[in-house]
């Protein structure tokens, strides 16, 4: 199959699969954080949304989380703007438009927001990821490294 992968929001009772596909993507963050933020996303619809791509029989196999960010987000000329936070596909069935699919969700859900620009970032290392958004239409607007330093003591 491709092209045509129903989307829709996620929900409270896709927990169990919304937080898999979550620790697939970030697998560094326990269960308990991955719990915490999901509710944390429900808790605020107006400022968060999470979509699902499911297959033939109604199974998620592809999650994109979003905000809206009202405050400076690097490359952007407008505020607020829609920020695609996570973009997971599951490896059987990458390259078949299911990120296509999601994204074009959270671009309609921007949209709707009133916003002009949707914003993404991806590590420095991580290839595949800037492919991906050049091919899902996004521009590389600049490369940042962040630095920290603690003053703790």
């Amino acid at each position: 199959m491709s092209g045509n992968w129903p989307v829709r929001a996620a929900q409270a009772g896709d927990l169990a699969q919304w937080s898999a596909l979550r620790a697939a993507l970030w697998p560094d963050v326990d269960a308990a954080e991955h719990r915490a933020d999901i509710e944390d996303q429900l808790a605020q619809p107006e400022r968060f949304n999470s979509f699902l791509a499911l297959d033939g029989i109604g199974m998620p196999i592809g999650l994109a989380e979003a905000s809206l960010r009202c405050d400076y987000v690097n490359g952007t000329e407008s505020s607020p703007v829609g920020f695609l936070d996570g973009l997971y596909v599951v490896p059987a069935v990458r390259r078949r438009g299911v990120g296509r699919a999601l994204v074009a969700a959270v671009e309609a859900w921007t949209r709707a927001l009133g916003c002009r620009e949707l914003a993404s970032d991806s590590l420095l290392a991580n290839e595949p990821a800037h492919a991906a958004h050049r091919a899902y239409g996004f521009e590389e607007t600049e490369r940042v490294v962040y630095f920290r330093k603690s003053v703790d003591r």
